[in-house]
């Protein structure tokens, strides 16, 4: 999968609308609590305007209840935050993406200087990929660039509609879309072996499609993470009180007799440490195998902590999507880290690392590790699409290189 670079496209006193992921949390006074997305997008941003082009951003942020302005999502203090990595102001013309300001603010912007859009999805046209709008915002621009791998599997208009209607211009990756491209497809496309996945998270659901193709493609998948007890569950271990999926029952029994014909491993915690409610302030207590009654698993136990890092240190490619345990709550974080520090001493032995986004990226940014691995997705739920093989929209309407 190889798509044309903004780096390679003239944007010399052209207008280059540019599609960038700046959905970020805010807390209630409305002030950033993690600018990751925003230092990510600055490589391609700052391609742009250093070789003369104008810099027309736009991104959705949250989810608004209705059509319209509602100032909580509002992308201002955004811009202001941009500016300041910057090192120069960003113009934010308006409350409205499309309004008279946001056009005349458009048609007076400078070679070099940066314009960032209001939020998208305060018109309903971005989610429903509306001809109309797309159209309207195609309207800015004479190359469009995508650097939004987080929304690359969503058919949304400024992913899909805003491309297709600029038909003609260059339609480019973004330095930040080129780096997962190169990272998560390739890698998939031509790894070196032994290929170690490590998948965890709340939901098995979730994982079902990554985990069946997988085990067509890896050397070992380890699972962690509360999606192991409904596997478990399946084969025998009584899990207490531990999250189990009883609606797919059926389809982690499915993938378990998947495996035993393929070639790839597939590993389960054996030990698990547990507490009696998600509190830092509970009792704890490790159990091999069975869970007793009234205790749920919050992380992997110390064994199969031991395990995993001896399966992960043989590997020259690793994935990984999903925390192992309950990271945010100190107690139920070990599993997790060591699974962080197994990955980057193998990373420093040269392995290639990809971490799969959300809250797996969380993780590594909380435990001061982002740096220790090869590349660290913006996508959670891009990157889990990417290795189900499922479609990726955003992807598809790029030119190709």
């Amino acid at each position: 999968m190889s798509k044309l670079s903004i780096e390679k496209v003239e944007v010399a006193g052209r207008r280059v609308l540019t599609r960038v992921d700046f959905n970020v949390p805010l807390d209630h006074e409305g002030r950033i609590t993690d600018d990751r997305r925003l230092r990510e997008s600055l490589p391609t941003i700052q391609s742009i305007i250093r070789r003369g082009g104008r810099a027309i951003l736009m991104s959705h942020l949250g989810r608004p209840a209705e059509s319209g302005y509602e100032a909580k999502y509002s992308l201002r203090p955004v811009a202001e935050a941009l500016g300041a990595l910057l090192g120069q102001s960003v113009e934010f013309p308006s409350q409205d993406c499309l309004d008279a300001d946001a056009h005349a603010a458009v048609s007076r912007l400078d070679k070099g200087k940066v314009l960032l859009l209001e939020n998208l999805r305060f018109h309903a046209g971005e989610t429903e990929n509306d001809p109309g709008f797309s159209g309207k915002l195609a309207g800015y621009g004479e190359v469009y660039c995508n650097d939004a791998f987080g929304t690359a599997h969503r058919a949304h208009a400024s992913m899909v509609g805003v491309p297709r209607a600029m038909a003609g211009a260059p339609r480019a990756a973004g330095l930040l879309m080129t780096a997962e491209i190169k990272y998560l497809s390739e890698v998939l496309e031509n790894p070196q072996r032994p290929f170690v996945a490590v998948l965890g998270g709340a939901k098995v659901s979730d994982k079902l499609g990554a985990i069946r193709r997988l085990l067509d493609i890896v050397d070992d998948v380890l699972v962690g993470g509360a999606m192991a007890y409904t596997f478990l569950q399946v084969l025998g271990r009584r899990m207490g009180k531990s999250r189990v999926e009883a609606d797919s029952i059926d389809e982690a029994r499915e993938i378990i007799q998947l495996a035993a014909a393929k070639k790839a491993d597939l590993f389960f915690p054996n030990d698990h440490v547990c507490g009696k409610e998600i509190s830092d302030a509970t009792p704890i207590k490790t159990f091999e195998d069975h869970i007793e009654e009234g205790w749920m698993g919050l992380d992997i136990g110390p064994q199969t902590q031991r395990r995993y890092a001896a399966r992960i240190a043989r590997g020259k490619t690793i994935i990984w999507n999903g925390p192992v345990g309950v990271f945010e709550i100190g107690p139920f974080g070990v599993g997790t880290r060591a699974v962080a520090d197994a990955i980057a001493k193998a990373t420093a032995a040269g392995a290639t690392s990809v971490i799969g986004g959300g809250d797996s990226a969380a993780a590594v940014e909380s435990f001061g590790m982002a740096s220790r691995f090869s590349h660290v997705s913006t996508g959670g739920g891009a990157s889990l699409t990417l290795l189900e093989g499922g479609p990726m929209p955003g992807l598809d309407a790029l030119s190709e290189a």
